[in-house]
């Protein structure tokens, strides 16, 4: 196909999916992502130039898997794609939860322990449950 016989809405869906490449990249080499979903996402950026390129593409390769369209086929992989998605922010969204719910019991059991101490020496312990030198130091430090 001739880039220039590209319509209006394969010229925008091609530079979103241009946008998207590159972020998918930049991602990867800074390490924003794991190097499986970094080559995933690129996969998917690629296959979905390809077919907005050439969009008979994707008949013929849903006529090789038995669907009907290529439409059809590009949507039920959009399905996938996007469900396999979602599934993965819920598995990190628990997993950060478990993570700070772990964080905020020991904090918890740090100034527990810091009370007791206290209290076994005799000072008072501060109303916010740390000591009073900790408070002074985070007042005194700028960041």
């Amino acid at each position: 196909m001739n880039v220039l016989a590209l319509n209006p809405f394969q010229t925008i869906l091609l530079v979103c999916i241009a946008a998207l490449l590159v972020a998918s990249v930049v991602a990867l080499i800074r390490g924003w992502t794991g190097r499986r979903e970094g080559f995933v996402w690129l996969a998917v950026c690629l296959l979905a130039g390809v077919a907005v390129l050439w969009p008979d593409s994707t008949s013929v390769v849903a006529r090789a898997l038995g669907i009907g369209r290529g439409a059809d086929l590009v949507f039920y992989c959009a399905i996938v794609v996007l469900l396999f998605g979602v599934w993965m922010v819920y598995v990190r969204l628990r997993r950060l939860r478990h993570e700070i719910t772990l964080l905020v019991r020991h904090i918890a059991l740090l100034e527990a322990e810091r009370e007791s101490a206290a209290r076994e020496q005799g000072q008072p312990a501060s109303p916010s449950g740390g000591d009073a030198s900790a408070e002074a130091d985070d007042e005194q430090d700028p960041t």
